[in-house]
């Protein structure tokens, strides 16, 4: 006589449910040897799920919960179909005694361009959290919420004084979930986790920059990296990122008659093919000219040694804000927008992909006018 194996589920505290497998006729125990009815899967879902996230943990837990009542209705009746089940499950647990870093390590290596980079970040940060290695099967609810909050309190890879900015958290976590989604494609995991996890939430960046005073102070103050005051000067000119003045040659630059100067390179960053004006006092900040493939900023290097240079000057001309070189940038964007020149054009000759980039710089200059508007205060009687 057949067996009849069914799945029931048995309402219990919190709004869940139980499952369990109900036989008939009854079974001996494994256990005990006792005949029995049921026999609970320690699984548990939600009476009425309701976000998109409980209906997709409701939907994989009955997955589930349905394989082993089906091994079990195979165990029971059909030895030879069971059989094949057992060798699926070996399938499976075969998937899951595969690296995920490694995996990780192949979606990033088919990045380009930033993106490529932003990924070899973040498996830098799983490999430190991991120790380069963790099984498939391993990965769960738990491990990426542990991943997250180690991302969120970690010591940043560049400077071992500060932690990981929570933008970059941001960044790295995001990958990570984009790893997760393609393995639950791939079929490496059995539940979707990228929908499970929340993603970190940015932070507002403050973005500081120079006033044309500040910037006339550090023209006329001395620093002991003459390259670097140099460099610091230009993108405060042309606003062009540290990577892109550390690469530029002079076959890039170019003087049309009755034009003026440009640059035309592709940018670092982003890829993008650029063609920047340059002003004439930029272009003098570039010094004598060299051979088509020499870089009128050989030698200009990014470390915490050479900070301590931009740190000094910065100090030396009394200006008390935390100045990195990267703030050269936001500063020539600042002032153009200050200086009414249009949004659009602003964000062309930053070489934003996206004008909400440039709009982070216009509130910044709509709250210098607002700050500017409330300092005349005339002493009316009341």
């Amino acid at each position: 006589m057949a067996i009849k194996v069914k799945l029931r589920q048995k309402s219990i505290t919190g709004n869940r449910l139980s499952l369990y497998l109900d036989f008939y006729p009854a079974i001996p125990n494994p256990k005990t040897g006792k005949l029995t009815r049921r026999e609970f899967l320690g699984l548990y879902i939600m009476k009425k799920p309701k976000s998109a996230i409980e209906k997709q943990t409701y939907q994989d837990t009955l997955r589930v919960a349905e394989q082993i009542r089906q091994k079990r209705d195979n165990e029971l009746n059909k030895p030879e179909v069971y059989n094949a089940f057992e060798k699926e499950q070996l399938r499976l647990k075969k998937i899951g005694e595969q690296d995920f870093v490694e995996y990780f390590k192949v979606l990033a290596n088919k990045r380009k361009s930033s993106n490529h980079d932003n990924w070899m970040a973040s498996l830098n940060y799983l490999v430190g959290f991991t120790s380069g290695k963790i099984k498939f099967a391993k990965i769960n609810e738990k491990f990426c919420n542990d991943f997250r909050e180690y991302l969120l309190t970690t010591k940043s890879k560049r400077s071992d004084k500060n932690k990981l900015a929570t933008n970059s958290a941001v960044s790295y976590f995001n990958k990570f979930k984009a790893a997760l989604k393609q393995a639950y494609k791939d079929g490496f995991l059995q539940t979707n986790l990228n929908e499970k996890i929340k993603t970190i939430k940015a932070a507002e960046t403050h973005r500081e920059f120079l006033t044309i005073e500040e910037l006339n102070k550090l023209i006329k103050t001395p620093c002991n990296n003459v390259l670097l005051k140099r460099a610091a000067l230009f993108s405060a000119l042309t606003g062009l990122r540290f990577s892109d003045i550390q690469k530029l040659i002079w076959e890039e630059i170019e003087c049309i008659k009755e034009q003026g100067y440009f640059i035309k390179f592709k940018q670092k960053k982003t890829k993008g093919a650029e063609v920047l004006p340059i002003s004439e006092q930029a272009y003098k900040l570039l010094g004598e000219v060299g051979e088509r493939n020499d870089k009128p900023f050989d030698g200009l290097k990014y470390s915490a040694y050479h900070n301590k240079h931009l740190y000094q000057w910065i100090g030396a001309a009394g200006i008390t804000k935390d100045i990195t070189f990267h703030c050269f940038r936001h500063t020539f964007a600042v002032l153009q927008l200050a200086n009414n020149t249009d949004i659009y054009t602003v964000s062309k000759l930053l070489g934003h992909r996206d004008l909400k980039t440039t709009q982070i710089y216009a509130k910044i200059v709509d709250q210098k006018k607002l700050e500017a508007a409330n300092k005349i205060k005339l002493d009316f009687d009341e």
